[in-house]
Order: structure tokens, then sequence, then C-alpha cells
């Protein structure tokens, strides 16, 4: 491997849920984060009037229907994101609370595929960027 591979190498955690993503890249001795926000909406809160048009149930369960198609292409537009954001990173390390995690996972592996190494995925609760910070180190022991 020469020198400029070398280079090339890079270590990412990356803490996702379905609202925010934080992207620490670990490059040498130095640490670089970024935020993406998903901009996704949240879970449809169904409204309106009685028998408007047909049952209720009916109205809410057709909105709510639409309304979770919408929401699976702006998560679908989020993971695209913060996979162009890892670039030529060669191992993720991908937590956080919830099914984003593993829903980006999923993606990494449909289109990155074996470019690159995901060394883990873990369940993990709210933390500061700090403590992101902190435990992707840990993860990669970086000092």
């Amino acid at each position: 491997m020469t020198k400029s591979d070398r280079t090339m190498i890079q270590k990412m955690g990356i803490w996702i849920d379905h609202k925010e993503a934080i992207l620490v890249s670990l490059h040498d001795a130095q640490t670089t984060i970024e935020r993406i926000e998903s901009n996704a909406e949240s879970h449809f809160r169904p409204s309106g009037g009685w028998k408007a048009s047909g049952t209720n149930v009916a109205q809410s369960v057709s909105k709510e229907q639409t309304a979770d198609e919408r929401r699976k292409h702006q998560f679908h537009n989020f993971y695209q994101e913060v996979i162009e954001k890892t670039g030529k990173v060669d191992t993720l390390y991908i937590l956080g609370p919830g099914e984003a995690k593993i829903e980006l996972s999923k993606e990494i592996e449909k289109i990155k595929g074996e470019h690159v190494r995901i060394a883990a995925v873990e369940p993990c609760d709210s933390l500061t960027e700090n403590q992101i910070v902190a435990k992707v180190k840990s993860f990669f022991s970086v000092p």
C-alpha cells in the first residue's frame, strides 16, 4: 500500500435516528463532525370531519398510507445523503436508537457492497455530540 493509498483510508462513526445523523470522521489525528437533518415529516395524525366522504376510518387509513409512503421516500433520500457524505471511508461504525441504523446499513450494503466494511451496528440511546465522538473514538481505539 502506497502512502497516497493510506491517506484515503478513513474510519467513520454514524449516530443516526429518523430526525438527524451525526457523522464523526477519524482521519489520522483529525476528528471531523458533521450533522445532517432528515427533514422528514413526523408520524401522521388523522384529522377531519366525520363521514365527509366515506367512513372516518377509511379516510384516515388512506391518508396514513400516503403519508407512510411519502415518509419512506424522505428517509430513503436522507440515507442517500448520509451515504454520499461517507465518501471513501474504509470502515463504518453505525449506532443509534430505533430502526434508522438498520435501515441505513441495508442501504449501504445495497449501494457500496464490498467497498466499505460495516464494523458494527449497535443500539444506543440519545447522546450528546461529545459522547458520540468519545464512543466512536473508543470503538476504533483512537486516543
